[in-house]
């Protein structure tokens, strides 16, 4: 391992204006610091969610508990799993999209860097905007003409001490008409619609960025088949996001004009469809349960082969079945669906469906047990999690196949085996996942090496937590406990279980605080990581750590799949790989070339009218709700005016900074966007 050298000052490389202080974080269009602001959103909101998961689990402690009312059960469960899927996995899955696929694919940065910002900002203002359903969401009617202080003394509202009943509690999933303004008045849906709108607003610009960002930005010689599994995964959760979106976009919309324009999409009474709801949601809903996993798979197929000290065996399987399962996810979406009401024909058709898409899943599981077997492994914190990661979702995809018997499918749903089965993919397959990425990618975003005595700790206390937890899960439901259920009976014997599910839920709320402290520590005190800390294989190692701001100082050229691995290795004559005596140098001399740009690098300017077009935004969806009143159409204008003001500052501005010299040819490896 080689050490950090200090960092030399250069006046080669051409910083744009603004790069340092809170501004620089308000203007940035840098992929590197628009993936750290979505990695701690997302963790920030990871905290939110899991908090209200423990009050869940103190309610559902002892029979008959009144820890909560049943209103504000509803509300913490709505807000825990929205929360989690579109506040949390999405956005940590792309924080490292954000900052790797760049690194990974030898650009300075991505295709659009200020379309970037402006999906960081939707994205950001979209969570504000669901979570201010906590001080301004009404339970009651929406606000009339007499305004919050009529809604006050109607007994809901800012100031009513009474938040979490009215907040959104139609789960979720927002099951029409249950969720629609016959049986869910007031606002708390309506920004949990609307909030949705904007947070799948911003997966779509970021979805467009990356597909273009890979397809036209890649290193010279990065064939598709040459590309890290990760960016290959990223790639098929882009297209899946682009096809996906609209649908529950189209949706939301509905739910949004029954519910402040009153239209009747999904009333029976008006002539409207739940079911429709349902259709649309799980069409979307099934492919977005892959947009969650499929980053968390590229990360371990990433981490296995470094630390067995072997290639990734089966690549090209490994990459065509992850997309065989996306677009096999959009084939299945009705298993949601079987006791609705749907044919037997299509009930039939849906369990083959969902039968056929764990072939692709277990092509992936064997090949990560294949790229392991024989390998000299290496039990680091990021393998833990990597491991940790295949038997919880391997166990997680057991239980979902058992889904596609109609059957079975028929006795399970809406019991607490659906919640074992969703957190066991979700939970032990995503999270686990992403927590493998941010052990093994912390050097690159810090220069240090966080503390494998804590990592390891981290891993026990979560991988026991969540075992205790979910497992328990599984046989509470097959003894006929309801989700979404707020009490139970003392006599239906599900009280031990219980108790059980709830010690484990906070031993994973220890494991999180001790990689809370680890991440603190290991930033102040941990130890340097140099540039190879793992020996690594993939070309965002060959830079120094962390990651200058301009990326490479020179563009590289890729001759081979895991090409860094081969600068350092070649092969004996047994085919066994033997490091080259010179590979030492040839990463001293990576640092060094890192650290010293031989000719000018010009990068794209920051900018802030991303920050005001998606702060204009804000300002129209709040207007929508309180449409009926004056002040409510005075936001929907000023936000449309804020948003316009910026699209034509956005046009004129410069896209990257001036040159040196009036008529300076811009460089070939400069890779700025718009």
């Amino acid at each position: 391992m080689t050490a950090t050298a200090e960092r030399p000052r250069t006046t080669i490389f051409k910083r744009p204006s603004s790069t340092t202080g809170w501004w620089s974080w308000l203007t940035t269009v840098d992929h590197k610091k628009i993936g750290i602001m979505y990695g701690y959103a997302a963790f920030f909101f990871f905290i939110i969610g899991g908090l209200e998961a423990l009050m869940l689990r103190i309610q559902l402690a002892s029979a008959n508990a009144e820890f909560l009312t049943a209103g504000a059960y509803n509300a913490m469960f709505t807000m825990h799993a929205t929360t989690m899927v579109f506040l949390f996995i999405m956005p940590a899955s792309a924080a490292f999209m954000n900052y790797l696929i760049p690194l990974m694919i030898g650009a300075r940065d991505v295709a659009f860097p200020r379309l970037n910002a402006l999906s960081w900002w939707i994205f950001f203002f979209g969570g504000i905007f669901l979570y201010s359903t906590f001080i301004f969401g009404t339970s009651v009617p929406p606000i009339g003409p007499d305004g919050i202080a009529g809604n006050l003394a109607a007994g809901g509202g800012p100031g009513s001490f009474n938040w979490l009943a009215d907040s959104p509690d139609g789960g979720w999933f927002g099951y029409q008409p249950n969720a629609g303004p016959f049986y869910s008045p007031g606002t708390a849906m309506d920004y949990w619609a609307l909030g949705l709108q904007l947070i799948g607003l911003a997966s779509l610009v970021s979805a467009v960025n990356f597909i273009v960002t890979v397809f036209n930005m890649r290193a010279k010689g990065m064939r598709l088949l040459r590309m890290p599994v990760f960016v290959w995964m990223g790639t098929v959760v882009a297209f899946l996001l682009l096809f996906s979106i609209p649908i529950i976009a189209v949706a939301l919309f509905m739910v949004t004009f029954d519910r402040q324009f009153g239209t009747l999409f999904f009333a029976p009474v008006g002539g409207g469809d739940p079911i429709l709801w349902q259709h649309l949601f799980w069409l979307f809903g099934h492919p977005e349960v892959y947009i969650l996993i499929l980053p968390a798979m590229g990360i371990v197929s990433e981490v296995l082969p470094v630390f067995s000290k072997k290639p990734l065996f089966g690549y090209s399987a490994v990459v065509f079945a992850g997309a065989a399962i996306a677009f096999l996810g959009f084939g299945v979406w009705a298993h949601h669906m079987f006791s609705s009401g749907i044919t037997p024909v299509a009930q039939a058709a849906f369990g083959l469906a969902t039968m056929t898409i764990a072939i692709p899943t277990g092509i992936k599981i064997f090949n990560w047990l294949g790229t392991m077997w024989g390998g000299r492994i290496r039990m680091t914190t990021p393998m833990l999690f990597a491991v940790g990661f295949i038997a919880m979702f391997t166990i997680g995809g057991l239980s979902g196949v058992t889904h596609a018997v109609v059957p079975s499918d028929w006795q399970q749903t809406d019991t607490y085996y659906i919640v074992a089965h969703l957190h066991y993919v979700l939970f032990g397959g995503s999270v686990f996942g992403l927590f493998a990425g941010l052990y093994y990618w912390y050097p690159k975003l810090t220069g240090k090496i966080m503390n494998e005595r804590l990592g390891k700790i981290n891993f026990w206390l979560m991988f026991i937590g969540f075992n205790t937890t979910f497992a328990p899960m599984h046989w509470l439901g097959l003894q006929g406990m309801v989700r979404r259920t707020w009490k139970y009976a003392p006599e239906t014997g599900l009280e031990p279980w219980n108790v059980v599910v709830t010690i484990g839920a906070f031993i994973i709320a220890t494991g999180v605080a001790v990689f809370m402290y680890n991440w603190y520590h290991s930033r102040r005190h941990g130890e340097d990581s140099g540039l190879d800390p793992w020996d690594a294989r993939t070309i965002e190692w060959t830079i120094p750590n962390p990651t200058p701001e301009y990326n490479f100082a020179v563009s590289p050229v890729v001759s081979k799949l895991d090409h860094f691995w081969h600068l350092k290795y070649d092969q004996d004559d047994e085919g066994r790989a033997v490091r080259k005596e010179d590979a030492d140098q040839i990463i001293a001399e990576l640092q060094h070339v890192g650290l010293n740009p031989p000719e000018p690098i010009h990068l794209p300017t920051p900018s802030y009218f991303p920050l005001i077009m998606a702060a204009g935004l804000l300002l129209m969806f709040y207007g929508i709700i309180y449409h009926t009143t004056a002040w409510g159409k005075a936001l929907i204008a000023i936000g449309a005016v804020v948003s316009l003001a910026a699209v034509i500052g956005w046009a004129i501005e410069p896209v990257e900074e001036p040159h040196d010299k009036p008529g300076e040819e811009r460089s070939e490896k400069v890779q700025a966007g718009v």
